[in-house]
């Protein structure tokens, strides 16, 4: 006879195992006709196998994840540049993307985002690109050409009537974008703009050119370029090269809960430290596969958890994790060994010699394994005789 649904929750709600596991077996087991001895042998290959999967008490956690990412990483290709899925945006991948990834770098140096758009635009391709002209940054260059009247002392601007109509502009707003920046009122005539510089020498209208070329007139300065691909599922996605999180969320028709960049630093500062965590882990598997790679998420997710443990994303080095050590032999060992020896010798710094490294120096037993256990030798006491000696 089957038990009911409702009891096979409950019976595996109470088992010691993890939320996640507990909701993947009642999702497994929904609108399924189970027996009680049934039910019984499958808790018991459950916990069998959660328990088979737990770690060693011991277990030199750090050591195994450093190994299991440094060793595929040994194999990667040394390549910087790689098109990711659009042929026109460069991406760092590889070994660099790694190193870039675990250092923490402030500004990677190929940064991408990846922009999925909310249901009305990601399947009209105008409505897409009417977001990709509000997010990439067009200077004067895109919409037309630029000349130099030296007699005159007058630069004139010619617009190009069909890259106006293209990203929804008018000569008007580009002399009072122009107007805004620079404070000199441009003479509009049809598609022409005339300018004068305040003082008219040679120098000053060479400045004004400089000035008006370095204008962003529409879109978020820092977009370089924007690219728009249809994928499998048959929606657009944009993929720009340059990465501004917090001004592209704020755009209307941008999926906010699908969008990413590859500066985790930046999605640290817009989401907080959990979001950033997540990027850390992303990111790093995601590089690692597309050089068909396979490491073992867990050891990637200890890395994550000790780059963000603090609140902070910090880097796995002397300016981070490493340099914050305890032990000072631990620090030396690392880099910069004459720097920290000389310092602590200075501060009296005291080393009680709890970690690996510090221990393996001055060749004592590793407290991990084995090295962890401590026996106790209790003397026996005879109760029946107390008189009788030990």
């Amino acid at each position: 006879m089957s038990i009911t649904q409702k009891s096979i929750e409950e019976t595996v709600s109470a088992l010691p195992l993890s939320r996640n596991v507990i909701n993947n077996l009642i999702r497994g087991l929904k609108d399924r006709k189970v027996t009680k001895k049934q039910m019984d042998e499958i808790i018991e290959r459950v916990l069998s196998g959660y328990n088979n999967a737990k770690i060693e008490a011991g277990e030199a956690a750090g050591v195994v994840s450093a190994q299991s990412i440094g060793e595929p990483g040994t194999q990667m290709t040394m390549r910087t540049f790689h098109y990711a899925g659009v042929a026109e945006i460069n991406v760092t991948l590889g070994l660099p993307r790694l190193i870039e990834i675990v250092d923490a770098r402030k500004n990677p140096s190929t940064p991408m985002m990846t922009i999925f758009l909310e249901k009305d635009w990601a399947e009209d391709r105008d409505k897409a690109r009417e977001i990709a002209w509000k997010i990439e940054a067009t200077n004067i260059t895109v919409l037309g050409s630029m000349s130099t009247d030296i007699t005159e002392m007058k630069l004139i601007i010619e617009l190009n009537k069909k890259s106006l109509l293209q990203r929804n502009m008018t000569s008007e707003e580009v002399a009072a974008k122009i107007k805004e920046e620079l404070g000199i009122q441009a003479e509009i005539n049809d598609d022409t703009l005339v300018l004068a510089p305040e003082e008219p020498s040679y120098r000053q209208l060479l400045q004004l050119v400089k000035s008006v070329q370095s204008i962003i007139l529409k879109g978020i300065k820092g977009i370089k370029r924007v690219v728009i691909r249809k994928e499998e599922s048959g929606e657009y996605v944009l993929y720009t090269e340059g990465s501004v999180l917090k001004e592209v969320l704020a755009i209307e028709g941008v999926d906010a809960t699908r969008t990413r960049t590859n500066n985790v630093n930046e999605i640290f500062e817009v989401m907080g430290i959990e979001a950033a965590r997540a990027a850390l882990i992303h990111e790093a598997t995601e590089t690692l596969k597309e050089q068909g790679l396979t490491v073992d998420v867990r050891h990637i997710m200890l890395v994550a958890d000790i780059m963000t443990v603090d609140g902070d994303v910090k880097p796995i080095g002397r300016h981070g994790i490493s340099g914050e050590k305890a032990s000072v032999l631990a620090r030396a060992a690392f880099e910069v060994t004459v720097s920290h020896l000389l310092d602590s010798g200075m501060r009296g710094d005291v080393d009680e010699l709890r970690g690996v490294t510090e221990n393996v120096i001055v060749g004592q037993p590793i407290r991990l394994g084995t090295g962890n256990v401590k026996l106790i030798a209790k003397k026996a006491v005879y109760l029946m005789n107390p008189s009788k000696k030990d």
